[in-house]
């Protein structure tokens, strides 16, 4: 009996402003999920920018995240279906540890994270992109939403996150509008279903193809 190759994985790249329900919704889809707010850089490290005008870190900058580190597991996730991946406290910003995340041979696996977009043509000139998806909705919505989760998991001090929620509150906006521009479909979550849904059936069409 012939053997066939095994059908290669693909990454749906799930974006964001923060806040916006990202995490959720990757754990309602079901499918493997790669945390990219694991790939921060760690508090110490002299390249992380600042909010213009103030003391503050910008963690909401791209150039406070490593982005080739987060392509490099990306790429090894869907050549082999495991990579090594950071342990990242948000509280302390650091580095506590690695893991192994292993998602078998699954076609189809969500990275999902505020910074999503920014490797969206990386990920399709490695040939590995199924889809990018930028998840909007109400920004007082998004706001209340990040600064409950916030304060519950005590990820900086209260001022900040407060500083933090109406920065990014007023420029949600814009926010969405760069993720777009960069590659990622903005929509809702039940849209969002709906292409995930369409990019597994894109997968099963061909893997029955190539049977």
């Amino acid at each position: 009996m012939g053997s066939h190759p095994p059908i290669p994985t693909r990454v749906v790249l799930l974006a964001g402003p923060s806040g916006s329900g990202k995490s959720s919704f990757a754990a309602r889809t079901g499918l493997p999920v790669l945390c990219l707010d694991d790939f921060y850089k760690e508090g110490t490290d002299p390249s992380l920018p600042q909010v213009a005008g103030t003391s503050d870190i910008d963690w909401d900058s791209p150039l406070s995240w490593d982005a080739d580190v987060a392509l490099a597991a990306i790429g090894e996730l869907c050549r082999t279906g495991r990579t090594r991946v950071p342990v990242y406290d948000i509280s302390t910003s650091a580095r506590v540890g690695e893991e192994s995340l292993d998602i078998e041979r699954t076609p189809l696996f969500i990275a999902e994270g505020i910074f999503a977009a920014d490797i969206v043509d990386r990920c399709r000139e490695l040939g590995v992109l199924a889809d990018a998806i930028c998840l909007r909705g109400r920004p007082s919505t998004t706001f209340r939403r990040r600064l409950l989760r916030d304060l519950r998991e005590g990820r900086k001090s209260v001022p900040f996150l407060l500083r933090r929620g109406w920065r990014l509150m007023r420029a949600e906006r814009s926010i969405v509008a760069r993720q777009t521009a960069l590659g990622a479909h903005p929509c809702g979550k039940e849209e969002a279903l709906g292409r995930l849904a369409a990019a597994a059936a894109g997968r099963c069409v061909k893997a029955r193809a190539a049977a």
